[in-house]
């Protein structure tokens, strides 16, 4: 449904209820990456050979992060094939 068909059909205080519950529990595309992330790291960790620890934001793709320099980035692909 479009914004306005929303807002026809429910009052703001249950359009604040919703904004408060999306604050405690977030839900979406970011949520979506977080848990994704979460598993993503789990198996990387499970699997690495140096004891190489990754975070969930390492798999996040839209999440700001540092840029890698290819030394970081080859290091992370031998950590994550063992050697």
């Amino acid at each position: 449904m479009t914004v306005r068909e929303m807002l026809a059909r429910i009052d703001s205080l249950e359009l604040a209820e919703w904004m408060v519950y999306y604050g405690l529990d977030p839900f979406g595309n970011e949520r979506t990456d977080l848990q994704a992330g979460i598993i993503a790291s789990t198996i990387a960790n499970a699997n690495s050979a140096k004891g190489k620890t990754f975070q969930a934001s390492d798999f996040m793709p839209f999440k700001e992060q540092q840029e890698q320099s290819s030394e970081d980035m080859k290091n992370i692909l031998n950590t994550m094939a063992g050697k």
